[in-house]
């Protein structure tokens, strides 16, 4: 029996990648005014290209769906052209990159917001969490609970993304649905409290992923895009009362849609790997069709571990790409790798974002 290894290529639908390691999304805060990517993302994109594949930092989908201070768009022309300029920089050192298309919902403040407005949500209940207003961390404002004749233009905002992203140049599409953001939020009864076709029963609470989903493989291929989701972590504020019937209903649905892949948190979201009682991540995995990437503190031998046994297709990493933009070549020479300076994870300029250095080439004996 021959052995899967992390190295490996692999074939996500017609896609090759070189090996099995993936990108996670990073926020990092670096965007131009107008939240539009520049040359800077463009090289810290590029830098990490050996990975198989990329998956890029959380882009909202509308001016509406933004969180936090600096994060990228992908809603007009000005941002597309600066998206470009990154899937262009990518592919230039033969990479693969997916667009992960974001909306924050209730993880939000007024002074992000168009106009100073309250955020958006399925049901007006504060997140417990902050965000980051571009100054410092503040408590996220208290949204207000979107009309059911809304949610036509939400889809519709998801269905403009994939087509932006498509015209920016990527290869392909990640619907965030993870971390206590908009669509997660409408999954768990902790975060929707609705009494419209949106609320209520989990068919119901789940009916704008499917919406989204039906929208955005109308745009792309549908194994040209996957979806995220973290069953079990608290990420600000998530709440359910069961999970592991949302998310099984959740993944059911979204393998209906022959998709690329299943990206799922394992655990507490960049935290402890411990379950709570009753999960069974298994068994989420075994109700989609598509490839399984796993992700949440993997190291090296964990990660050659799951694609060795077959638990996992793919790994996704994402604090160790901060400080190692050559993690690829790292973790196959099994180098140690380098630690993230803390003070520079979230905005400012190249410090602490394009001036990690690669491993240095061992000397040639003469």
């Amino acid at each position: 029996m021959v052995m899967t290894d992390l190295f490996d290529a692999y074939r996500l639908g017609d896609l090759a990648l070189p090996n099995r390691i993936v990108m996670a999304p990073l926020t990092r805060n670096r965007a131009l005014p107008g939240d539009v990517p520049g040359p800077l993302n463009a090289t810290y994109y590029a830098q990490r290209a050996s990975a198989g594949l990329l998956i890029s930092e959380g882009t909202q989908i509308s001016p509406e769906g933004k969180g936090y201070a600096g994060t990228p768009g992908i809603y007009d022309a000005a941002q597309v052209k600066g998206w470009r300029l990154v899937t262009d920089a990518v592919h230039a050192k033969d990479g693969r990159i997916f667009a992960q298309i974001w909306h924050v919902g209730r993880v939000s403040h007024t002074s992000l917001q168009p106009g100073g407005q309250p955020p958006v949500a399925p049901s007006a209940l504060a997140a417990d969490t902050q965000v980051f207003d571009g100054m410092a961390f503040v408590p996220a404002s208290l949204p207000r609970a979107l009309a059911t004749a809304e949610m036509g233009r939400i889809v519709s905002d998801y269905r403009a993304a994939a087509v932006n992203a498509k015209a920016a140049g990527f290869d392909g599409i990640e619907l965030h649905a993870a971390n206590g953001y908009l669509i997660d939020q409408f999954l768990r009864d902790g975060s929707n409290h609705r009494q419209d076709r949106y609320g209520g029963s989990i068919d119901n609470r789940a009916r704008l992923l499917v919406e989204v989903l039906h929208a955005l493989t109308g745009v792309w291929p549908a194994l040209r895009v996957g979806v995220r989701f973290s069953p079990f972590s608290g990420a600000n504020g998530a709440h359910d009362s069961d999970p592991m019937a949302t998310f099984s209903h959740a993944i059911a649905r979204a393998s209906e849609f022959g998709l690329g892949y299943l990206h799922l948190v394992e655990g507490e979201t960049g935290g402890s790997r411990v379950l709570p009682a009753g999960a069974d991540i298994g068994k989420l995995r075994a109700l989609f069709k598509g490839a399984y990437m796993a992700n949440n503190g993997y190291d090296r031998m964990m990660a050659e571990d799951a694609v060795a046994s077959g638990r996992s297709d793919l790994v996704a990493f994402g604090r160790p790409y901060i400080a190692n933009p050559d993690l690829v070549e790292r973790l196959r020479a099994q180098a140690p790798l380098a630690l993230p300076d803390r003070a520079t994870l979230y905005g400012g300029g190249a410090a602490g974002y394009t001036d990690y250095p690669c491993l240095k080439a061992p000397a040639v004996a003469s």
